[in-house]
């Protein structure tokens, strides 16, 4: 029975790393200038300006992502970061870009619709107007109805769930019983939500959603309007066709606020004449089919570790009905914060600092998917470059504008008694919470996928699933400054101490070669 005990209280020690000798180095005098620099000079709301306001939607290929590439750059640059570069990652697409939407809903009487068009798709080349047509596919059983009845129609689709009064709050944080839940699962359960079931039912719609889209061309429609859900306003939006060059045709297709959809839908269903215009510009942009990534570096001071990285990145790509303030200029401007704080209070890592900004995250985690497999390894085959052996780890911000409550530390043990102490010093910021979890859905996966230590920070939920995730509200209003100001310290803090560690973060067993799969996105 004594030994039985001993043998466990050894195991824990090996987990926790409690036992004397295995604390791990704290510098409080450095945290203390972090939080000194973070939470009194921060600037972190002014570059979420820039990100944001000024350089507008961030769509994969737009003029504007291209905006914010140069403007990341030379920011960087700025504040004294060594090797700043605009690095391709590889081929993209087609960017894209919208210069007039105009919609509106002519009779019975006059009223603006809210809406937005779907990225990759073609404009209307000129104002049209017509009678709109009301159409239910749920079911491959449900096409013949229409066949041969939509020539020269707008088309009106389906909301996919009704209309319902939410008598919860939008936006919401972790209680302490949320996060001590988050806490208590240590056996790797994905919190992304993409279930097998969720998955399978994402592809069956998808399938109809490609189906509808090659029905609907062949029949001649001038126009899809449509909704996939929101609330007050707020209308979700993606891509309505592909951004490959050869891509096959598309129609002029929008997403429209709920509310404004579901008006027509009714009136349609009541047989009341009711008219329609648009006039919707976009345009293709196919002079530069590459992408790319954004990188700048704090060199390290130490002879032997200054080869070693530690990276820290976020995803600077939006989607387009916005502009992109909670996903993920929020991420980007923390992430840019930390090393300019880092900066600002002269540290000297041992190892070199990177911070990347990622291009392409939406349609597939593709800037640092690439970026992982140009300078790490490749998660099809496994096969790795040197580069594999050098990094100490990856931090990752890409969940909205809430403030870091802890860590997912996606399966990996060991870190977990680094973790804890490091975050220590931020219990007072409410930042206290490791889980085993994974989490799905962003850039830390990318490094994950070839066994390098990537994580993702748990974030306050705030607004962004509700209000603010890929839709037409995710503006510079959303954002919390205290928050961000927060996360900005904490990250600093969590990156310059593992650019300060004897050794790198621990490591997972490299996982077995995937082969070619596809990605869900986000």
């Amino acid at each position: 029975m004594k030994r039985k005990r001993y043998l466990v209280l050894i195991l824990f020690v090996a987990v926790t790393g409690s036992a004397v000798g295995q604390s791990e180095s704290v510098d409080r005098e450095v945290i203390h200038k972090i939080k000194q620099e973070g939470l009194k000079n921060s600037q972190v709301m002014e570059t979420a300006f820039y990100l944001t306001d000024v350089n507008g939607p961030r769509l994969s290929g737009s003029t504007g992502l291209k905006k914010a590439y140069a403007w990341t750059r030379k920011q960087l640059e700025g504040w004294g970061l060594s090797n700043a570069a605009i690095e391709p990652w590889g081929d993209f697409g087609r960017g894209w870009e919208t210069q007039k939407c105009y919609v509106a809903m002519t009779a019975p009487y006059y009223q603006t619709l809210i809406a937005t068009p779907k990225a990759w798709t073609p404009g209307t080349n000129g104002l049209i107007k017509g009678k709109p047509v009301f159409i239910k596919i749920n079911s491959e059983g449900d096409f013949d109805q229409y066949k041969g009845k939509l020539k020269g129609k707008i088309v009106v689709t389906a909301l996919n769930t009704p209309l319902k009064t939410t008598f919860e709050a939008d936006a919401k944080r972790h209680q302490e019983e949320d996060l001590e839940k988050l806490a208590k699962y240590p056996d790797g359960s994905d919190n992304s939500g993409w279930t097998p079931e969720r998955i399978a039912e994402y592809r069956t719609r998808a399938a109809l959603r490609t189906k509808l889209s090659e029905f609907l061309l062949a029949e001649g429609v001038v126009a899809i309007l449509g909704s996939r859900g929101g609330a007050h306003g707020t209308m979700f939006t993606s891509n309505g066709a592909a951004y490959d060059p050869q891509a096959k045709p598309a129609l002029p297709e929008l997403e429209m606020a709920a509310e404004h959809c579901a008006r027509l839908v009714r009136l349609l269903e009541a047989n009341i004449d009711a008219e329609v215009e648009m006039d919707v510009q976009n345009s293709f942009l196919v002079e530069d089919l590459r992408g790319y990534n954004v990188v700048a570096e704090i060199t390290g001071t130490d002879k032997t570790l200054k080869s070693e990285l530690v990276m820290l990145g976020g995803h600077l790509d939006s989607w387009h009905a916005a502009t992109g303030a909670t996903d993920n200029a929020a991420g980007c401007a923390v992430m840019m914060e930390a090393v300019r704080i880092l900066k600002a209070i002269g540290a000297q890592p041992k190892r070199t600092i990177r911070i990347a900004l990622w291009g392409s995250e939406e349609q597939g985690l593709f800037g640092s998917r690439n970026y992982v497999k140009n300078h790490f390894g490749d998660p099809e085959t496994m096969a790795l470059r040197p580069d594999h052996k050098k990094l100490a780890g990856y931090f990752n911000l890409d969940n909205g504008t809430g403030k870091i409550r802890g860590v997912y530390l996606q399966e990996n043990d060991a870190v977990y008694p680094i973790f804890e102490q490091w975050l220590a010093p931020f219990h007072d910021l409410g930042a206290k919470t490791l889980t085993n979890r994974n989490t799905g859905g962003t850039d830390h996966l990318s490094f994950d996928a070839v066994g390098l230590p990537g994580f993702q920070f748990i974030q306050d939920g705030i607004d962004y699933n509700t209000r603010t995730h890929h839709t037409n509200m995710d503006t510079y209003d959303r954002l919390q400054k205290e928050d961000l100001m927060q996360a900005s310290v904490i990250v600093a803090s969590f990156v310059y101490h593992t650019a300060m560690r004897n050794e790198k973060l621990p490591r997972k067993p490299l996982p077995k070669a995937k082969g070619s799969t596809p990605s869900l996105g986000r």
